[in-house]
């Protein structure tokens, strides 16, 4: 199963050579500021091809099961979805790279400065791996980790291999994550599409391949899961360095060591950090609200899971918006013209909800038969799964403004304020909420689900509040 915007995740063309400016390669003039479609169009196509990919890696892994034995299908959807929001916790401390790199990268592009993009990416990309490399430490804790969300015994033992599996591929992961940022940051979103797509199809066809076993190859059920998700991050990562190498990237790569120094990784890591933080906060609140409700029992758990997976596709639109939001706004800001930064922001705010309203309402009205399309087997899943896209479906335009909005202000370097707004909507509102439902008054897992709305509101208003402010413009990088 491929990695995913979680629920909840939380993440134009390319500039081309002309002649005056400065710059590794080709000497550059500085770029144009480009408009919010040419960005946020490629990249949610990218989501969306993701998101498609979660879809059939999931059916595949569900197909494990059988009429007489669907708990196997449910045992393993469950241990991939749990094992894979374990390994998000990468993808958390990788952000405090990749969001300032695709902070600086903006920054310099809207400057005309391409040597200092230059700079940034490289230092982006050794300090990525390294924290990569570090993190495989955890792999002997796998199943520990997988078992620390409350699930049975079984589903511990796949998911602890399926994460083990996932933590060997950390470093081209890194490398590829850090790359497209900085691609994206220098307005160029087609080429990580296009990387993105051979990704997916090379996922899509390991699954195939090795989860049952064929064109000869071994039947490893859930291992192979994790395998094909793996050799598609190398596949990636392995395209972006070669890529890079020939400088054919948007930003063309310099001596390896020129412009290396602490100070600049210093100044990557304090911009985004802010932003590590609030996603491993995230992750530590997904686990605390998942520990509420597996309380339910196995059923809730895999309709909350396959219930995300299919609301993924709604999400896309967000995640495009933001990372449009992300490089217009710092372009606008490198080349001194905050007013247009602003507007930047505030239209991509409006588009995110227009669309993600559509697309939420869209998956809402296909909610029973979608559900049993991404896997939900048994009445009782299926019946949790829908009331799940119901709720969360609702949550639409609220997830818009938080998308789009934070990464209009992470664009600036303002990732503090977006570390509040998450900690005060999580922690202050969902988990105490689902507490209180849960163990107070005895709520049922529907109603726990329900305070993913309060969550978001917070969440949305506090964000909007402070881009109206305008004090994001005074951030000093």
């Amino acid at each position: 199963m491929t990695a995913e915007p979680a629920e909840e995740g939380r993440a134009a063309p390319a500039p081309g050579a002309a002649s005056g400016g400065a710059g590794p390669g080709p000497a550059r003039e500085r770029a144009g500021t480009p408009s919010i479609w040419p960005l946020a169009g490629p990249t949610m196509l990218a989501f969306a091809l993701q998101a498609l990919v979660g879809f059939v890696s999931t059916v595949i892994v569900a197909r494990l099961g059988s009429a007489d034995a669907p708990e196997v299908g449910r045992n393993a959807v469950a241990a991939a979805s749990i094992a894979g929001q374990v390994h998000f916790v990468a993808f958390a401390v990788l952000a405090a790279v990749t969001i300032g790199t695709t902070a600086l990268v903006a920054r310099a592009v809207g400057a005309g400065d391409w040597r200092e993009a230059d700079r940034v990416l490289r230092c982006s990309t050794l300090a990525a791996a390294a924290l990569a490399a570090a993190m495989m430490a955890a792999a002997p804790f796998a199943e520990r980790l997988v078992g620390a969300f409350g699930v049975a015994p079984e589903v511990s033992l796949l998911g602890g291999r399926y994460l083990r599996i996932l933590l060997w591929f950390n470093v081209p992961m890194a490398v590829g994550l850090v790359l497209s940022s900085g691609l994206r940051g220098a307005g160029d979103v087609r080429l990580p599409l296009a990387i993105g797509a051979l990704m997916n199809l090379v996922n899509v066809f390991g699954h195939w391949v090795l989860v049952f076993g064929h064109l000869g190859a071994p039947r490893l059920a859930t291992d192979g899961s994790a395998i094909a998700t793996g050799v598609s991050f190398l596949v990636g990562a392995l395209i972006y360095v070669a890529l890079w190498q020939r400088n054919v990237l948007a930003v063309e790569r310099g001596p390896w060591l020129d412009g290396i120094s602490r100070e600049r990784v210093w100044r990557i890591v304090r911009i985004g950090l802010p932003t590590a933080v609030e996603q491993f906060a995230w992750q530590i609140g997904l686990f605390l609200f998942l520990r509420i409700v597996a309380g339910f029992g196995t059923e809730p758990v895999a309709a909350y899971m396959i219930g995300v997976r299919i609301l993924s596709f709604s999400f896309v639109p967000g995640l495009g918006f933001s990372t449009a939001a992300s490089t217009l706004v710092g372009q606008h800001l490198g080349a001194g013209d905050p007013r247009g930064a602003s507007r930047s922001g505030w239209r991509c705010t409006l588009a995110a909800m227009g669309v993600m309203s559509v697309a939420g309402l869209s998956i809402i009205g296909l909610a029973p038969t979608v559900a049993g399309w991404f896997g939900a087997t048994g009445a009782d899943t299926v019946r949790l799964t829908v009331l799940f896209i119901y709720v969360l479906g609702a949550a639409q335009p609220l997830m818009a403004m938080e998308y789009a909005l934070g990464g209009a202000l992470r664009g600036a370097g303002d990732t503090r304020f977006p570390l509040f707004a998450i900690l005060t909507g999580l922690f202050g509102f969902r988990l105490a909420g689902s507490a209180l439902v849960r163990f107070v008054f005895e709520g049922g897992v529907v109603a726990v689900w329900c305070c993913l709305l309060a969550d978001y509101l917070v969440k949305a208003s506090l964000l909007a509040w402070r881009f109206a402010s305008g004090r994001w413009q005074h951030v000093r990088l």
